[in-house]
């Protein structure tokens, strides 16, 4: 990977090259290809140097939209590529930023938010995984009964439910029923 001191040095320079006057003694002017003007040199120097900086933003970006769930735009590639260095740089450090709260908050809706007493019962009855499906009629992680899961506001299957939804289902049947819903692993 490239610095971004290199990257500058390397602008600067083909900068310097370019902005020479032709006509100065000793001086090198860039070469020019066939129907380009005097800066096509500096674009197509500056075109190559932002190469990694897109590869590295739409690499994040695409992390960053997998974490949260999403999908990137297809145009986002196109799109960046017409943004300048010193933006794309900013972009970059957003990028990482977003990524860093993205993954902390995943990591916090991932936190069991169950009791200890509920983790032990949910530990006995599915060994913790909230989609199980054993096919006896008990379902999730705290192994519910659909007229159950239902009864405590629940809709659908409790297996496909996230976990944290089953803690929330569990903790209000705990609540208003005690541990006797569960009656070999609430003892």
């Amino acid at each position: 990977m490239r610095s971004r001191t290199l990257t500058r040095f390397t602008l600067a320079g083909t900068a310097l090259a370019v902005a020479a006057p032709a006509g100065t003694a000793g001086a090198m002017s860039a070469p020019q290809l066939p129907g380009q003007g005097t800066g096509a040199g500096l674009a197509s120097i500056i075109s190559v140097a932002k190469t990694p900086l897109v590869r590295r933003d739409v690499r994040l970006a695409r992390t960053l939209a997998h974490v949260k769930g999403t999908k990137l735009k297809r145009s986002y590639s196109h799109t960046i590529r017409a943004w300048s260095l010193a933006k794309l740089t900013r972009h970059h450090t957003h990028l990482r930023r977003a990524l860093r709260h993205a993954r902390a908050a995943k990591a916090k809706a991932a936190a069991p938010n169950a009791s200890p007493a509920l983790q032990a019962i949910a530990a006995c009855e599915s060994g913790g995984n909230p989609s199980t499906d054993t096919g006896n009629g008990f379902y999730g992680k705290y192994q519910f009964t659909l007229a159950t899961w239902q009864a405590v506001g629940g809709s659908g299957n409790p297996a496909q439910a996230s976990e944290g939804e089953q803690d929330r289902r569990a903790a209000m049947l705990y609540a208003s029923a005690g541990p006797g819903q569960w009656p070999v692993c609430g003892r």
